[in-house]
């Protein structure tokens, strides 16, 4: 008999953010707030609501799957053949928010997805910070 692993892998990056959650709430759940630090889309955060992130290379199709104002979002995030969940969650802080993002469902075999997701979301996230530096 042969084993397989399967174990999933998951991308997780966190920062402290200087400021309040419902801000970063802001930038994680507006169009055109997402579409300067992620990519195009048609966000709604809606339990259900199916939405796409798209960009030069492709799309990315979504639904969301969890909303808790200023706490918690989660979508899926399926492209191509990887099928996955994106979890933002944050946690006040005495001087802001501890900001979390995960990206879980990487098959073992799906290496350059992985490394992919590795490289990128620190970006994003830095791209989220300075979008949050410039909001009121």
């Amino acid at each position: 008999m042969i084993e397989t692993a399967t174990e999933m892998l998951t991308v997780v990056v966190e920062r402290e953010v200087p400021y309040p959650a419902e801000k970063i709430w802001r930038a994680l759940t507006q169009p055109h707030l997402i579409e300067e630090w992620l990519m195009k889309n048609n966000f709604k955060p809606d339990q259900g609501h199916r939405f796409n992130l798209t960009a030069d290379w492709g799309a990315v199709d979504c639904q969301v799957q969890t909303v808790e104002a200023n706490r918690s979002l989660s979508y899926t995030w399926d492209t191509k053949d990887l099928k996955s969940v994106v979890t933002w969650t944050l946690t006040p802080t005495g001087a802001g928010t501890h900001l979390r993002m995960e990206q879980s469902g990487f098959r073992p075999d799906q290496q350059p997805y992985y490394h992919g997701a590795q490289a990128g979301w620190p970006r994003f996230v830095s791209a989220l910070e300075q979008v949050l530096e410039r909001l009121d």
